[in-house]
């Protein structure tokens, strides 16, 4: 009997051809069935999506449908692929319907939107122009075009706040080996944040400075503290005369005339420049690519 044939073999027989019509007619209900069940599924709900997904993979492994139907059932699963975030899997389902059928729409449309689910923005755009040359006022299309040139400005302006942030790090980095300025690991990170030093457009270097006061507990920082500049400057506004008192000095014996101000000339783990560059890059948009 025709069922027992192996599947290379053609029938030779007028009652092996019966017999693979039949069997070929058997199969095609059964994947038209499969198809029905498995959109009855889709709009029963989130719940009932992997039976839906279960019935068009069955329905596309009975392998008796025309191309055009086959894209239909590869883009239908797509969709629900879409539905429970398996973006890879409809993605590849969409460019088999589309391969297939290249004019399903459907296909074009879903291709499009896992790829931008996955950040293939080329791919994204590349599938949506198509559409869109097909079917030129598909509002789908369209709200997917508008979220990919959302990607595409977004990532260009991320690229150039990164070319920013190497240049500047670059740029500091150098001033700091002209300087002959040694560098350790730095201190106290609680208190300062994620303040760090830049170099400004003159060229001048400002850096965040900590002034502890170790007898009370205490400190202050200067965000901004100009190369140029001398501690003399600061502490004559911090501990002018006519400066009240600070909070935690309630004895008032902390005046401009009775302060020592001692700091460390070099430090004692000096950073290589590849790890100075690392740290400056760290809290950036550039920060994925410090220990590059």
């Amino acid at each position: 009997m025709a069922l027992w044939m192996d599947p290379s073999a053609q029938p030779a027989t007028d009652q092996e051809i019966v017999d693979v019509q039949a069997i070929t007619a058997i199969k095609e209900s059964s994947a038209i069935e499969l198809k029905d069940k498995g959109n009855e599924y889709v709009k029963r709900g989130k719940k009932h999506y992997p039976d839906a997904v279960d019935c068009y993979t069955r329905a596309i492994n009975q392998k008796v449908l025309s191309d055009s139907e086959n894209s239909v059932l590869y883009s239908n699963r797509a969709h629900v692929n879409l539905l429970l975030g398996n973006f890879r899997r409809a993605f590849q389902d969409s460019q088999e319907a589309i391969r297939l059928c290249p004019t399903n729409i459907k296909a074009i449309y879903r291709a499009a939107k896992a790829a931008l689910s996955l950040n293939l923005i080329d791919d994204a755009k590349s599938y949506c122009d198509r559409g869109l040359q097909q079917s030129p006022e598909n509002e789908e299309l369209k709200k997917i075009a508008r979220l990919i040139n959302s990607k595409i400005l977004e990532s260009q302006q991320r690229e150039v706040k990164v070319s920013n942030s190497l240049r500047a790090a670059e740029e500091l980095v150098s001033a700091l080996g002209d300087r002959k300025i040694k560098m350790g690991k730095p201190m106290y990170q609680e208190l300062t944040g994620t303040k760090k030093p830049v170099l400004d457009n003159n060229s001048i270097i400002h850096w965040p400075v900590l002034l502890l006061y170790p007898e009370v507990m205490s400190s202050d920082f200067i965000e901004d503290f100009c190369e140029a500049d001398m501690f003399s400057l600061h502490l004559d506004m911090m501990f002018s005369d006519t400066s009240p008192p600070l909070p935690w000095d309630s004895e008032n014996v902390y005046t401009r005339n009775e302060l020592e101000l001692y700091y460390e000339v070099y430090p004692a783990m000096e950073l290589s420049k590849r790890e100075i560059f690392s740290y400056l890059l760290q809290g950036t948009t550039a920060s994925h690519l410090q220990n590059f």
